[in-house]
């Protein structure tokens, strides 16, 4: 068996909108390590696109999921709930942001638990507008692609999308787009295409994703804030690609120091597993009918105790400290890179934690973009053993979501390629 044969067997097989980044199969993985059908090593800064907060295989989750096996692995929670499903609500409702009573509800994707936000937002506020930053990603689902500000590859052929969705601008300070220019843009909006009282949430990542790790300044979610409780409009905060302790906090709102409403999660919580959980005040989460909210899979008992050993291992291995002294190491690194006069291609630093980004540009002065660079180094960077990933709305920023148990030593490895393959296309 090879990459190659697997590559034409997947061609013939899956639609080509499901795209696969490297031809690279894998056959086993451990911590930040993967190695493929023929026997290749590769570090994995990419984490299953930042699922994998502890790692490929953390014995504590295997461990628990196979105790989950030899019980049961499927009741439906709608018709016969089991005790980690309550279990596990209870412990996001206390880790998440706020001392006030909040409930939690489970779902199976990150676009899920968004939809079910817009749900539970509308169903308690009695209003229909939702708004969204350009720039932000929410899901792939039409409510969640609607909320995402990014055309291409998400949304290109795919309208129309819901009505009463809106977008402003996202604070970009390498981009020059100010705190005061989105909160213009947000007050014109409220102006010229909705009035606030239609409004009835919200949404912002603390950190974009896909947009090119790009942080929401505190003042403007305090603002956002106000504004929200001015108008009884909901703020809902995207922790989906931020949670579980990538960015240096549990929750990449508490570097704000800002309480939303709900609070959507997915990919870090179950290591691997698919779940995902909307959390939000108690009143809000109860305003929907008796079985509006809820899934077949929502909630399977593998993925909430998979779920559970993951909060125990942050806390024991103390991730979020590591997260902190993680994001340093790597900072630092790309720092020291951008200061060499071979290396004048990148043109931004930017992250909190470990959720780290360089964004690639073809002239410093002009920070015209640079997405061919951007794609190649991902490639070259496989060629050396090193998973990749890139982002951003122009396709040229390079994201760091390596997972947080990996060693220093792995890390640096990984730094090494890029800076070796970076310096290599430069020089061409």
């Amino acid at each position: 068996m090879s990459n190659q044969s697997l590559h034409a067997r997947r061609d013939a097989a899956v639609p080509r909108g499901i795209s696969a980044m490297l031809p690279v199969y894998v056959e086993r993985a451990e911590n930040a390590e993967m190695w493929d059908v023929e026997g290749r090593r590769f570090i994995d800064f990419a984490g299953g696109i930042a699922v994998l907060n502890t790692g490929h295989r953390h014995p504590k989750v295997v461990e628990a999921v196979k105790k989950q096996l030899d019980s049961f692995t499927h009741t439906c929670a709608m018709v016969t709930p089991y005790e980690s499903f309550v279990a596990l609500a209870e412990r996001l409702n206390t880790l998440t942001p706020g001392s006030h009573a909040k409930k939690t509800a489970f779902f199976t994707t990150g676009a899920e638990a968004v939809e079910n936000a817009v749900k539970v937002a509308r169903a308690y506020t009695g209003r229909p507008a939702v708004i969204a930053f350009a720039g932000g990603f929410h899901g792939r689902t039409l409510m969640a692609m609607a909320l995402t500000g990014k055309v291409a590859p998400y949304k290109t052929g795919f309208g129309p999308f819901p009505s009463d969705v809106y977008h402003v601008p996202f604070p970009n300070a390498y981009r020059g787009i100010s705190v005061q220019e989105s909160l213009k843009a947000l007050d014109t909006l409220f102006k010229t295409d909705v009035e606030p009282s239609r409004v009835a949430a919200i949404f912002i990542e603390p950190v974009q994703g896909e947009g090119g790790f790009n942080v929401a300044p505190p003042e403007l979610l305090a603002e956002l804030r106000r504004i929200c409780d001015q108008h009884g409009i909901l703020l809902v905060v995207d922790e989906i690609q931020t949670g579980f302790a990538r960015t240096g906090k549990m929750f990449a709102v508490e570097h704000a120091g800002v309480v939303p409403d709900l609070i959507t999660m997915a990919k870090s919580l179950a290591g691997g597993f698919p779940l995902s959980a909307l959390t939000g005040r108690a009143e809000m989460m109860d305003a929907p009918v008796v079985g509006g909210l809820g899934g077949t899979y929502a909630g399977n008992p593998l993925a909430t105790t998979a779920a559970l050993a993951v909060l125990d291992v942050i806390e024991e291995e103390k991730l979020v400290e590591r997260s902190v002294t993680l994001g340093k190491r790597i900072t630092d690194r790309f720092e020291a890179m951008a200061k060499r006069n071979t290396l004048n291609v990148i043109g931004d630093i930017r992250g909190l934690g470990a959720m780290v980004a360089m964004e690639l540009v073809k002239d410093r002065t002009t920070k015209e973009p640079a997405a061919e660079l951007t794609k190649a180094l991902v490639m070259k960077a496989a060629d050396k053993g090193l998973v990749l990933l890139s982002c951003g709305t122009y396709g040229n920023v390079i994201r760091i979501l390596v997972p947080l148990t990996a060693s220093d030593a792995l890390v640096d490895e990984g730094l090494d390629i890029i800076e070796t393959a970076l310096e290599e296309l430069v020089a061409v």
